[in-house]
């Protein structure tokens, strides 16, 4: 499209120096074409200042006029001759001061060929880029099956360990490639064949074509980055000749790094869709399978290529002379997030108030990308603000946005409506503090955002790699706190515990089909998922129980629902003016963080979360509401 829009503006540009050539040899606006009797009698009146004779026109200038009036006459004519004839006296002819110029060779070029040269010269033109189009599309036709890579050069824009902060184990295990493409000669002299690919295995956002840039950076060598859809076109063989294109460079740089993102795209399971596979697809597989086991031993390229979906990797990809090392990216734990917050912060002025490691508290479960938008999102807000430096309260809002949505401030309450949710809030909240097993408080708040009406925030104060069943249930009866409260105050029920009663009982039902914490049905899971490798998600589960075991299923989940509403009704009845509290101040005040919170519940709080909240309470003063 942009070369198009170029060629229409030079088309144009030639329209416009054409007709200045034209205009060259007009006459002039003022002049007007005559008899030439008109003329002879204009030098009989003596009304001419000169009289210019050319090979075939006769140009008068009348006196006190800027008016030249000019008319043909046939070629190699005697101008005394025509005024002779016309019976003038012959000193009024040499009044008139005739001046005959002989033609050029130009003027007759320019009246007689390039009325007939100019039209040929355009169409030749509009021909010429017409044909420079067809051109350019044969071009891209030829280089169709040429690959895309793009070629970052790490020795430049180097990217090493340092940057990525967290993934110990990841970088570890990178270190003995980054040697391989350093000092080949060593492993080789042993013996050894370098590693043909590298697969890094993980969910979005924990880093892994970061990781993959450092690998380069630190070995100093270039970087191939190209996506695995890249590869696949609707004619076959286009992605197969693209991989070859792909290798052929690379072996040209070598030694480098090939990096494929979602390599899942091309390298799904064969044969295992619905319909037959894609041909294409399968092709551009089998290539690279090629390509990657057929390098030479002292070639010094590795494949690296990421996937957050490893269990739709065909299997000849993952044997040993192929992608020969797995290596897991997990999501950050506490500190990593800690160290990675102040990475993203180097280039940003926070507040010298500004604890990162409570921000890290706050944010389990998040990526390395999502820290970058927490960031990003309180510089954003700060910048609203009107304010210089990213203080801690904006960084809290910040992790609230990002796992919850925007505030919703045209979204207002009614009366009544605010003092459900005050209620429904501070249900939540007091159940989940009075429960030992249940996570600490860090916020309750009746302002809507995304799409609830008010929030609890629970979070741990360190990460869980394993889960008892006292924490789920003290989590299901917290997450029925809501449901309890407005029961036990309003005697009417809302359809604000909705999404509270969908997490609850799916947890209650993994609890007993998944984890085997079942007392009547015992260690056993049920349910076999199956999952289409086309689709790369799960859509069908197979049940590999009876009906009456279904049934004895249902019951479970129903009696430890039942167990966790009971749980929460007795918690809140017990504390009912703890409850009344909460409401009436979140009513009022409509946040409390967890300084406010823990002040108002400590004297009903279990030992060992006073012992998690006393630190916090001890760290910095409670910010205002």
């Amino acid at each position: 499209m942009g070369k198009f829009i170029k060629n229409i503006l030079i088309i144009l540009i030639g329209f416009l120096i054409l007709s200045q050539v034209f205009a060259l040899f007009q006459t002039d606006t003022k002049s007007k074409e005559v008899k030439i009797s008109d003329i002879v009698n204009l030098v009989d009146q003596e009304k001419v200042d000169s009289l210019s004779v050319t090979d075939n026109r006769v140009t008068a200038k009348v006196k006190d006029s800027d008016t030249l009036e000019y008319a043909s006459i046939g070629p190699n004519t005697n101008i005394y001759e025509i005024l002779d004839r016309f019976g003038l006296a012959k000193d009024k002819i040499r009044k008139a001061n005739i001046e005959e110029k002989p033609a050029g060779a130009w003027n007759n070029f320019a009246y007689s060929i390039l009325p007939f040269l100019l039209p040929f010269a355009l169409v030749t033109l509009v021909i010429y880029f017409f044909m420079r189009q067809v051109q350019g599309s044969n071009n891209r036709a030829m280089s169709f099956g040429q690959s895309s890579v793009k070629l970052s050069d790490e020795r430049k824009n180097k990217v090493k360990f340092a940057d990525v902060a967290g993934a110990k184990e990841a970088k570890e295990e990178l270190k003995e490639i980054v040697e391989f493409l350093r000092l080949p000669q060593k492993f080789l002299s042993l013996g050894a064949k370098i590693p043909k690919g590298v697969l890094l295995l993980g969910s979005p956002g924990v880093g892994k074509t970061m990781l993959a840039r450092a690998v380069a950076g630190e070995a100093n060598v270039p970087f191939f980055h190209i996506s695995g859809s890249e590869f696949v076109e609707m004619f076959v063989g286009v992605g197969a000749s693209r991989v070859r294109d792909l290798f052929r460079k690379a072996k040209k740089n070598a030694p480098c790094i090939v990096f494929i993102d979602e390599i899942d795209a091309v390298g799904r399971q064969r044969g295992a869709g619905l319909g037959g596979g894609h041909d294409e697809r399968e092709q551009t597989l089998n290539q690279i399978l090629v390509e990657m086991d057929g390098f030479e031993t002292d070639t010094n390229v590795i494949v690296m290529a990421a996937t957050n979906r490893p269990d739709v990797l065909d299997p000849a990809l993952l044997r040993p002379g192929r992608f020969d090392r797995q290596v897991v990216l997990d999501l950050p734990d506490i500190k990593d997030r800690e160290a990675i917050l102040n990475v993203h912060a180097k280039n940003k002025p926070l507040a010298k108030d500004v604890n990162m490691r409570k921000i890290a508290e706050r944010t389990p479960g998040f990526s390395g990308a999502d820290l970058a938008n927490l960031l990003n999102e309180g510089a954003i807000m700060t910048a609203r603000r009107n304010k210089k430096e990213i203080g801690e309260t904006e960084l809290k809002e910040a992790v609230e946005k990002v796992m919850l949505g925007p505030e919703r401030k045209s979204h207002i309450l009614s009366t009544e409506e605010k003092e459900i949710t005050a209620y429904h809030e501070a249900g939540h909240a007091l159940v989940g503090t009075v429960l030992a097993h249940s996570d600490p408080v860090h916020k309750v708040s009746i302002i809507s955002r995304g799409r609830a009406a008010g929030y609890t925030m629970k979070l741990p104060i360190e990460d869980r790699h394993l889960q008892t069943k006292s924490s789920f249930l003290d989590e299901i009866a917290a997450l029925l706190g809501g449901f309890a409260a407005e029961k036990l105050v309003f005697s009417e029920l809302t359809t604000g515990a909705s999404n509270d009663l969908k997490v609850a009982t799916a947890m209650a039902r993994k609890l007993v089909m998944t984890y085997g914490m079942s007392e009547e049905l015992g260690p056993i899971a049920f349910g076999d998922h199956h999952e289409m490798v086309f689709l790369g998600r799960e859509i069908s589960e197979q049940k590999n129980y009876s009906e009456e075991v279904a049934k004895k299923i249902d019951h479970e989940v129903s009696k430890i629902m039942h167990q966790g509403l009971t749980t929460a009704e007795e918690n809140l009845k017990k504390y009912r003016t703890h409850l009344d509290a909460i409401a009436k101040r979140l009513v009022e005040e409509e946040t409390l963080e967890q300084e406010q919170f823990n002040e108002m519940v400590k004297d009903i709080m279990p030992k060992e979360k006073q012992k998690q909240a006393a630190p916090a309470t001890e760290a910095a003063p409670a910010p205002a509401a």
